[in-house]
């Protein structure tokens, strides 16, 4: 769906936002269970990402993608939370489960992958692959990990990067060719 117009909007009706939700659902909900790494908190958040996203559309102007946009509101919500005492008293339990290996499932949802219709065998070695990569990846600092995850996942530019973040084009590019040669190096030596 064309959402240009709703850099004119003022409001929005429950069919554009519905729209929104089934393009754009999958996409902030990944992108807070990256930041929070956790399965509720990104059921809730994403939630309250749409509501921002209802309440505040008379603050889009329409001077990046509708997609940039969501994932900023996203970012700004889930960091917010993290800062709120709620998340700081939970997070030493989720953290210590995730170190000591006990919930790795959560991360296996990451990635939500659509393909042709590759042979069985093919398709489970292929995503054994792709949890692997991405287990490398959330195991960077998180400077390189988002970075990644916005340039990889959700494919924006390096502009549409540097304005979500408010950094310079120059530390995106930098941060994101230090981020893939770190997993590269990391991926090497899980394959030797």
């Amino acid at each position: 769906m064309d959402y240009s117009f709703l850099a004119e909007a003022q409001t929005i009706n429950n069919d554009t936002l519905a729209s929104l939700m089934h393009d754009y659902g999958n996409d902030v909900w990944n992108y807070v269970y990256f930041l929070t790494r956790n399965t509720e908190q990104a059921d809730d958040l994403s939630q309250e990402v749409f509501v921002r996203a209802y309440t505040g559309i008379a603050t889009y102007r329409g001077d990046c993608s509708i997609k940039t946009w969501l994932l900023t509101i996203t970012r700004n919500t889930t960091f917010t939370y993290r800062k709120s005492r709620f998340f700081r008293n939970s997070l030493w339990g989720e953290t210590l489960s995730l170190e000591s290996g006990q919930d790795q499932s959560g991360s296996r949802q990451m990635m939500r992958e659509r393909s042709a219709h590759p042979s069985a065998e093919m398709e489970v070695i292929r995503k054994a692959h792709v949890h692997e990569i991405w287990d490398i990846v959330l195991a960077l600092p998180e400077k390189f990990r988002e970075i990644l995850l916005l340039h990889l996942r959700y494919e924006l530019t390096t502009v549409e990067i540097a304005d979500m973040l408010r950094i310079s084009q120059g530390t995106v590019k930098s941060r994101l060719s230090r981020a893939k040669v770190k997993v590269r190096k990391q991926w090497e030596e899980r394959s030797e």
